[in-house]
């Protein structure tokens, strides 16, 4: 038998022959925290991050084991436009218009977009400034999300709904309560079995051992 290389989160192509890249280790701005082994299905996560200036102080956070298909789309604060005047245009941005720089105060800003972990996000959604996306969560492909997710709740559609929980309310309770997320490598290997167990009852019994 061929002894497997441990779990190692800096490695930036996990899956050999792959366009899988594990995130964390790509990442090049300050103002982008991913945790460990969350991947993307392609070559290039920071392309999918957009509007997203260091001046506007909005950060993405993503937590750990997400799984995040090809062409999903953060939209950050810096696509927003003043909402609350006649016109939404911007004109201190272009040459020639006579209109001062807006302070950061009069421009919409939705603060940091949260995702957090064991999440994943169908290929082509798109999420929108501010939202935060609890543990557990699903978004459907072509999803559009600008309003927050609840952890375990899978969401789909444009703008996305939540469809369903995906456990009940004591298993959803137990899993945060657990963060296997969290844990040594080591311990997340022998977790395998329990966290792959699709008879719940059973999973919520070995939880409530251990918590």
């Amino acid at each position: 038998m061929i002894k497997k290389i441990a779990p190692d989160p800096n490695t930036t192509h996990p899956v050999p022959g792959f366009p899988v890249t594990y995130i964390k280790p790509t990442i090049t701005r300050p103002n982008i925290v991913v945790g460990d082994f969350s991947y993307y299905s392609g070559e290039n996560f920071e392309s999918c991050v957009t509007h997203h200036y260091e001046f506007y102080g909005d950060t993405l956070i993503i937590g750990k084991f997400c799984q995040i298909a090809e062409n999903v789309t953060f939209i950050m604060n810096g696509a927003n436009h003043k909402m609350n005047a006649a016109s939404t245009f911007p004109f201190y941005i272009f040459e020639g218009w006579q209109q001062e720089t807006l302070p950061l105060a009069e421009l919409p800003h939705k603060g940091d977009t949260i995702i957090g972990n064991d999440v994943w996000i169908g290929q082509n959604a798109v999420i929108l400034p501010g939202v935060q996306i609890g543990d557990g969560a699903i978004i459907g492909l072509n999803s559009v999300v600008g309003s927050n997710v609840a952890p375990y709740t899978i969401a789909v559609g444009n703008p996305a709904k939540p469809v369903r929980k995906r456990f009940d309310d004591e298993l959803i309770a137990l899993l945060q309560q657990f963060k296997w997320w969290d844990k040594p490598i080591e311990e997340i290997q022998k977790l395998i079995p329990l966290l792959n167990d699709n008879d719940l009852e059973r999973v919520k019994r070995k939880i409530k051992a251990v918590c």
